[in-house]
């Protein structure tokens, strides 16, 4: 089964967390949770879901997983921030390999400058963004352009898990 990244930070939206770990682990495939500091814990914006980093980012091989899942809430903001993340999710655009974000977690693909001439959904707030780093915003549940799946939030994680699990 595939072995799946999950970079997190503080204020992550707690169901963009909690419910692909969940459809994932149930389909069998292993998440990780990578972040800033090894052994942080950090929590949900809503206060209902907690989730401890497994691994900095600074200390894994984007080589060692099969995708990268981007949940939303403000921990992309904070993640972009963080040099090691950022360059993890850079590494890891250039694998090829599945990369899914949803909500604000498009603002860390922005970050990483892998946007330019995609297709791509976000919560709306994150569409100026999406366009001045060269993608083109769309409004739909979920936009799949070559190995990338974008959500648009909390109501689409139906649609989300289910593209997640299909391509996986």
């Amino acid at each position: 089964m595939a072995r799946v990244a999950m970079p997190v930070g503080e204020d992550f939206e707690d169901a963009e967390l909690t419910e692909p770990r969940a459809a994932l682990t149930d389909a069998g495939h292993h998440v990780v949770m990578i972040g800033a500091r090894k052994g942080q814990r950090v929590h949900g914006k809503r206060g209902e879901a907690t989730a401890a980093i497994e691994c900095a980012a600074a200390d894994v091989d984007p080589a060692d997983f099969d995708a990268l899942v981007i949940p939303g809430g403000y921990s992309p903001d904070h993640l972009r921030t963080d040099k090691a993340v950022v360059d993890f999710v850079r590494r890891f655009a250039a694998s090829q390999k599945p990369i899914a974000a949803i909500c604000h977690g498009p603002q860390l693909l922005i970050e990483a400058d892998v946007l330019a001439g995609r297709e791509v959904t976000s919560w709306p707030s994150v569409r100026t963004d999406v366009e001045n780093a060269g993608a083109r915003w769309v409004d739909r549940a979920v936009v799949e352009d070559a190995n990338f799946i974008t959500s648009r939030g909390p109501d689409d994680l139906p649609e989300f898990c289910d593209a997640i699990l299909q391509r996986l």
